[in-house]
């Protein structure tokens, strides 16, 4: 692959053709299933990253804010991570049309299903890369392979439409600072993909199997080198119908990991409405909550879980302050998170076997 322009005009050396194998990547890229069609449903899901809320702006909140000139220049969400609290700094893609106008996007719904498209080319081999003496990570894709993940898990999208999210995730920014008081300084500060190397809207109308590339997000680069990564349903999370409902698969994935026929789990509306950020346009709870209920109901529906107890919390006045949810989990959910667990311990591990390898042995 020769030297390519990459989205912001700077030229960047391409991957080499070690990038492409290696242990951190087969490791990335090696999955536990037991048939062709199930290795085709899985990916990885990132635990700080993929806790991060970062597309919670949908398209019809910017237009809104656009027209009532309240679009802001940056955006701070707080979230927790686990017991860490965090805050994501979010500056807008400002894109030039083709009438010469500019117009400022968050990354949003859109761009999230891109990105996690992406992902699960990059868990295929001769797609994905990782280089270690530049600490970098991504893709080698063509948009008609991206448009075909993409449609293939019912998500439909135009060249154009692929085109604008790639450019909106490549020139939006993100900062995630800790909001504890105990630091100022911020644990992460990058573009979402820091290089994507495009061609132009004349090349891409003539030629959609033109080569591109993207380099992840440098959290997803870190949890690809330390193996903080966990195999998940990819193919469930894509089908279902809203983000929230794909958000709290993303997280159930992570966390729920004991789940069994025996176990629950305990999710609640504000930590929800908190860490999604995706409840904040409700102008009354009660269409909050009934949002969440659905997410949750569509999650039973598709067989993600089996039992959801509901529990509101409720002041002395009877005012409703918080809605507790014990979730159950299927059957076959469970049966994926034994799975996961397995392919995490034979990936630590083989970690420990290189660690533990002398220097004489690595040369061998």
């Amino acid at each position: 692959m020769a030297k390519v322009k990459p989205e912001k005009g700077k030229a960047v050396l391409p991957p080499k053709e070690d990038d492409f194998q290696g242990q951190q990547l087969d490791l990335f890229q090696s999955f536990l299933y037991n048939t062709e069609g199930e290795r085709d449903r899985l990916s990885n899901t990132f635990d700080l990253w993929d806790s991060v809320p970062r597309y919670s702006v949908s398209r019809q909140a910017m237009d809104k804010m656009r027209k009532a000139g309240t679009f802001p220049q940056l955006m701070t969400v707080p979230f927790n991570y686990r017991t860490t609290e965090l805050a994501a700094v979010i500056q807008p893609a400002w894109i030039k049309n083709e009438d010469d106008t500019v117009t400022g996007y968050y990354p949003s719904a859109n761009e999230e299903l891109m990105e996690d498209a992406l992902r699960k080319i990059a868990a295929e081999q001769s797609h994905g890369y990782f280089d270690q003496s530049n600490y970098r990570s991504g893709v080698v894709f063509t948009l008609h392979l991206l448009r075909e993940e993409l449609k293939k898990r019912g998500h439909t999208r135009s060249y154009q439409q692929i085109h604008l999210s790639l450019r909106i995730l490549a020139r939006s920014s993100i900062e995630i600072t800790n909001r504890d008081g105990t630091s100022g300084e911020g644990v992460s500060i990058s573009s979402y993909f820091p290089t994507l190397t495009a061609v132009s809207r004349k090349k891409l109308r003539e030629d959609p199997e033109s080569k591109w590339m993207v380099q992840f997000h440098p959290l997803v680069t870190r949890s690809i080198d330390t193996l903080t990564y966990r195999q998940f349903n990819y193919a469930q999370m894509m089908s279902h119908s809203t983000q929230l409902a794909r958000w709290i698969h993303k997280q159930l994935s992570l966390k729920f990991t004991f789940a069994s026929l025996s176990t629950s789990f305990e999710m609640r509306f504000s930590t929800i409405k908190r860490d999604s950020a995706l409840l904040e346009g409700y102008k009354q709870q009660r269409q909050a909550v009934a949002a969440l209920d659905s997410a949750f109901e569509e999650l039973k529906a598709s067989n993600v879980l089996s039992l959801i107890k509901k529990s509101e919390v409720r002041s002395s006045r009877a005012k409703l302050e918080d809605v507790v949810y014990t979730l159950s989990a299927s059957l076959d959910f469970a049966s994926q998170m034994k799975a996961a667990n397995k392919r995490q311990s034979l990936v630590e591990d083989k970690k420990s076997q290189v660690m533990n390898k002398t220097p004489s042995d690595k040369k061998r």
